[in-house]
């Protein structure tokens, strides 16, 4: 964990679950998941060249990147609605082979490719989420190809949350989560399973909030902040507080009616079969205390910044464009009050 560039730090935390439980149907196993890569590689591109990452997942365990994110429309970013009414015309209307949609797609193509190299140099060797039976065909095509290039890559250290919160309370410990500029936390389902009603997790919050350090949650990932209802003492002791540090967070997140869109007839319905999820992220987050505001428009593009809670969240991969921008736009406001308060 030594710091040996110099250079400032940022945080990245992604789940590690690789299955979804469901609701309906009754006895379902859960659907093979992982976390969106479109919803990090933006930041991650956008602070490469002068930050070095942390990376960690609430077990320690290496993340599973989610086929399902990995779908050409997904990198529509703010015109996600446009390109997925689009993929959606070449591939059911058209009939558009994998091949041809590439053609027809080239910028999307683009984007996807770059971010997959970033994924190698950054995040290590990763598995890959199973296909599901309505998994974009075109995604499913390049699963094999994107496996491969992966296997080649070398592993990368994941901390768990519970290592990440013990080294910083370590006295002897060089590493203290006051040094991290920012923590970032993408989305895909994942997140429902392992940052949902998590202790550690909140203890990671708390210790983060109090440190000073920007929180920037997108997608299903600000489902974290129900976990902030819990405190870990140093001698393991978890305690709970409904009225803590968080309470009352303007946020947003994925809204409900987009997630049933999804389980209507996406890639997390099962065929044949009615399809539910344990709980909508967006109610367990008002019904944890916050102020969940969301978009008519499920595509639409959505960022939140809670100043007093330091808290930065997005409603969706459509939003990650601007929730890098607002972030650069928040460090560099940051670094100003610094240098002014230095010179003062």
């Amino acid at each position: 964990m030594s710091n040996n560039t110099g250079r400032p730090r940022a945080l990245i935390v992604l789940s590690s679950a690789k299955r979804l439980p469901l609701a309906e149907p009754n006895s379902h196993p859960g659907i093979s998941t992982g976390f969106f890569l479109v919803e990090l590689a933006a930041v991650m591109a956008q602070f490469e060249e002068t930050h070095d990452f942390v990376l960690a997942t609430p077990d320690g365990a290496v993340p599973q990147l989610d086929i399902n994110g990995l779908a050409l429309n997904f990198h529509g970013a703010g015109s996600l609605g446009p390109a997925t009414v689009r993929h959606t015309i070449q591939t059911d209307a058209e009939r558009l082979t994998p091949d041809q949609l590439r053609e027809r797609n080239p910028k999307l193509v683009a984007r996807r490719e770059a971010e997959l190299d970033l994924a190698r140099r950054q995040l290590g060797r990763l598995p890959v989420s199973e296909p599901l039976p309505k998994t974009d065909r075109e995604a499913i095509s390049i699963r094999d190809e994107v496996i491969a290039s992966f296997a080649g890559v070398p592993e990368r250290d994941y901390y768990s949350i519970r290592q990440l919160v013990s080294m910083h309370r370590d006295p002897t410990s060089a590493f203290s989560l006051t040094d991290f500029d920012f923590v970032h936390m993408p989305g895909g389902h994942a997140p429902m399973v392992d940052f949902y009603d998590n202790p550690w997790m909140g203890e990671l919050l708390h210790t983060l909030h109090e440190a000073g350090v920007p929180i920037s949650l997108i997608c299903h990932a600000p489902i974290a902040l129900t976990s902030a209802r819990y405190r870990v003492l140093p001698d393991g002791t978890v305690r709970t507080n409904e009225n803590h540090d968080f309470t009352g967070a303007h946020i947003t997140t994925v809204p409900r009616w987009g997630e049933r869109f999804m389980l209507a007839s996406q890639y997390p319905k099962v065929p044949g079969e009615r399809t539910r999820l344990p709980y909508y992220v967006d109610v367990a987050l008002k019904d944890a205390g916050y102020d969940v505001n969301l978009t008519l428009n499920p595509t639409a593009v959505k960022v939140i910044w809670d100043e007093s809670r330091e808290v930065l969240t997005g409603n969706g991969p459509q939003a990650v464009d601007a929730q890098t921008a607002r972030l650069v736009e928040l460090l560099g406001q940051r670094e100003t009050t610094v240098t002014t308060h230095a010179t003062s």
